[in-house]
């Protein structure tokens, strides 16, 4: 009886399996998705015209006209590089040959600014302006090295609502000659209730100039530590006046933090379709680069990036390095490329060393180049 029922359960068994339909294999779509890996630009050593690498430059910002790329120094850069509108062909990533550092037209000779604009300004960005081929603007950031504004000076510009001397904000216009000549200075004023604090060396590090006259003016931190983008409407009545030009704040939807460091170092204004605007900016301590609606129709996307060098020694070494720093400061788009430069970091710089052909580039403070084609789903 037993035995039976064992066979009747076994019976039955292979009935209810054989009833039941066969597993599915898996298919592409039911897999998860691998992560994707951060995309690695390789960087070219920006070269001088005479065929030697750029030392120290401290470039600040890129910007391009006419299908070339153009980079400031800062005011910590070689003595040689300072005051100079670096012109790049970003094919070779080689520069033109330099001219005279920039003068200075009567009006701004005549400004509370003088003294400083021709020493060792801080310039931390540059921007071509779109709809004149011959002009560019700049901005200051540090002016703690340099001497106090004379008493009249500064009883007029003591309100910065931010550091004790005051952010300029300056127009550059190419000469005839092929040099450049600052023609007009502005300071600008921030609204106490933006509480952007006192940071001399934190303030303004990226601009970006929309179609319609909109410069973007990206912050490193401010109060609470946070990057902030501010703007200022440009026209031709902007430089007749030489007060205060009084930011404001669209509101964008910039990244927030908790702590730590998270400036942005460059900016550039890209319009995929007409009516459509974008901030692309450059957030160096996070080797990422934000997409910044400025409609604020689109949440903001963050892409990881990953750099590398090449090392000089492909025979030893690897064609090319990853970098630990890259510290992106400049971007510009030509065509569907995204055009990128970074600033060595003095303090972290020679961190990326590991080919030894490499050594004096890195010590030499030599700046690279790097590109990467736009992504139509960075804007949707």
């Amino acid at each position: 009886m037993k035995s039976t029922w064992l066979l009747a359960g076994v019976a039955l068994s292979v009935l209810v399996a054989c009833s039941e339909a066969p597993a599915e294999a898996p298919t592409e779509a039911s897999m998860p998705e691998a992560p994707k890996a951060d995309p690695v630009l390789a960087g070219k050593w920006i070269m001088e015209a005479d065929g030697g690498v750029m030392l120290d430059p401290q470039t600040s910002g890129l910007t391009h006209r006419n299908g070339k790329l153009y980079s400031i120094s800062d005011g910590s850069a070689l003595k040689s590089q300072r005051l100079q509108i670096h012109e790049i062909d970003p094919a070779s990533a080689t520069l033109s040959p330099k001219v005279d550092a920039m003068s200075m037209a009567g009006r701004v000779r005549r400004s509370c600014f003088a003294q400083y604009l021709s020493d060792e300004p801080d310039l931390e960005a540059l921007v071509a302006d779109p709809n004149d081929d011959n002009v560019f603007y700049t901005v200051t950031e540090d002016a703690t090295r340099t001497g106090a504004l004379s008493d009249n000076c500064q009883k007029r510009f003591e309100n910065t609502g931010s550091t004790d001397y005051p952010t300029l904000l300056v127009r550059v216009e190419a000469t005839s000659e092929g040099r450049y000549r600052m023609t007009h200075v502005r300071p600008l004023q921030f609204p106490l209730e933006f509480a952007v604090g006192d940071f001399p060396n934190d303030g303004i590090e990226g601009m970006a100039l929309s179609q319609d006259g909109t410069l973007y003016l990206g912050l490193e931190r401010d109060n609470a530590g946070n990057p902030r983008i501010f703007t200022v409407q440009l026209n031709d009545e902007f430089w007749q006046q030489t007060d205060f030009a009084v930011v404001a704040d669209p509101a964008l939807a910039v990244p927030t933090f908790d702590s730590g460091r998270h400036p942005i170092n460059g900016l550039e204004y890209y319009s995929p379709a007409e009516g459509k605007g974008f901030l692309l900016a450059a957030a160096r301590n996070d080797n990422e680069l934000w997409v910044i609606d400025t409609t604020g129709a689109l949440p903001t996307k963050k892409i990881s990036l990953q750099f590398s060098a090449p090392s000089g020694d492909p025979v030893n070494c690897a064609e090319q390095e990853i970098m630990d720093n890259a510290s992106i400061e400049g971007l510009a788009v030509i065509g569907d490329t995204l055009w990128l430069v970074n600033d060595p970091w003095k303090v972290n710089y020679m961190k990326n060393l590991q080919c030894e052909a490499n050594r004096a580039r890195y010590e030499g403070m030599a700046p690279l180049l790097f590109n990467m084609p736009i992504d139509d789903a960075w804007f949707k």
